[in-house]
């Protein structure tokens, strides 16, 4: 079983993490408007999973910021989702406090199905750990980065240099 820790302490991922150049994992989470967002809708596209706790907290905030940030200057072959288990609602008022208009969130409140299915469901806090995932146009999962320590944030040159390359291609 894989896991990270939180401040020090040991916390336990529910599911495996996909090996890259595998098929990414199909999901349906759900967007500020309630409507459902799956893994086909941003086929043709670089597709970049930024999965935090929750965007209520420093580092989370910090981050998601960051690759809003970030997005504009990606092309527009690139999309960038920033996933939690925040409501919705808590969502859209973060976008909103935050002035985020080139990520969008979405939320796997329902049942962590995708944090399951992306192996980083946190058992014994109900949330999702920190990573990061590059999905390639075609769908196969090119890039991966579980952060082994939920308070840190991740290796942004890492992300960003994986997904210049498949927006270059």
């Amino acid at each position: 079983m894989n896991t990270v820790t939180f401040q020090g302490n040991a916390l336990h991922l529910d599911g495996a993490l996909p090996a890259a150049g595998a098929k990414a994992p199909d999901f349906s989470l759900t967007a500020n408007d309630l409507s459902a967002r799956t893994l086909k809708e941003y086929a043709g596209k670089v597709l970049v999973l930024v999965c935090v706790p929750s965007l209520d907290t420093p580092v989370c905030d910090m981050e998601v910021r960051r690759f809003n940030t970030e997005a504009a200057a990606l092309s527009d072959k690139v999309r960038i989702a920033a996933v939690s288990r925040d409501l919705p609602f808590a969502q859209a008022r973060w976008c909103g406090a935050a002035g985020a208009k080139a990520v969008e969130t979405l939320s796997d409140y329902r049942n962590g199905s995708f944090g399951k299915a992306y192996g980083i469901y946190l058992k014994e806090l109900d949330l999702l750990a920190r990573a990061v995932f590059v999905v390639a146009p075609d769908g196969t999962l090119a890039y991966s980065q579980l952060v082994p320590e939920v308070t840190n944030e991740p290796d942004y040159a890492a992300v960003l240099d994986a997904v210049k390359k498949l927006a270059q291609a």
